[in-house]
């Protein structure tokens, strides 16, 4: 810490001696505790910069669900988890979302994954886009409970026994929802 101070001040003594006049404000106004303050916020604003287009924390673990009642008031009514792909097909896909990889997951089998790593990514308010070479992925929060809606543009993307769901939700927030019993399906 020394050095950064010692550093500091031989980098501000050339740097004021290039100009008489800024040489005298800067030893009459600045000490090695002010610029110690300047050194350590410069990095804070960086950071807070950063925190803006990161991906919402949500993403790392959604779960389809279908639009079961479009008449319902209540969004736990409205949406549900959907019988056929859940039990009987067993084809719908999850979906994990992190810095470094787009990963959609057959909800029967975890080892059944397709896996993307090439795309970048942009936040609008509550959307979220995703973009690699051959399509754009856009990920709405269509209302708080959460509950998200996802808009592939592009080339179509045909996944062998992973069926997109057009809506999605938190595992945590699943248990909320209208459930169908598999029954004999044991999905």
């Amino acid at each position: 810490m020394k050095n950064l101070i010692i550093s500091l001040s031989v980098m501000t003594a050339l740097l004021a001696s290039c100009s008489p006049a800024t040489d005298k404000k800067v030893e009459k106004n600045t000490s090695p505790d002010i610029k110690k303050e300047v050194a350590t916020s410069t990095p804070k604003t960086v950071k807070n910069d950063q925190l803006q287009v990161e991906i919402p924390g949500d993403f790392s673990a959604l779960v389809p669900i279908d639009l079961l009642n479009s008449k319902s008031t209540n969004i736990y009514d409205k949406y549900g988890i959907e019988f056929s792909g859940n039990c009987y097909s067993c084809d719908l896909t999850s979906l994990s979302i992190n810095k470094k990889q787009i990963r959609w997951t057959n909800v029967c089998d975890e080892k059944d994954t397709f896996e993307i790593d090439d795309f970048s990514f942009s936040n609008e308010g509550n959307k979220t886009i995703f973009k690699t070479p051959e399509r754009t992925y856009s990920i709405t929060q269509i209302d708080k409970a959460p509950v998200y809606e996802l808009v592939i543009e592009g080339n179509k993307l045909e996944l062998k026994n992973k069926r997109i769901s057009r809506y999605f939700t938190t595992k945590k927030a699943l248990s909320l929802f209208t459930e169908h019993d598999c029954g004999d399906f044991e999905g």
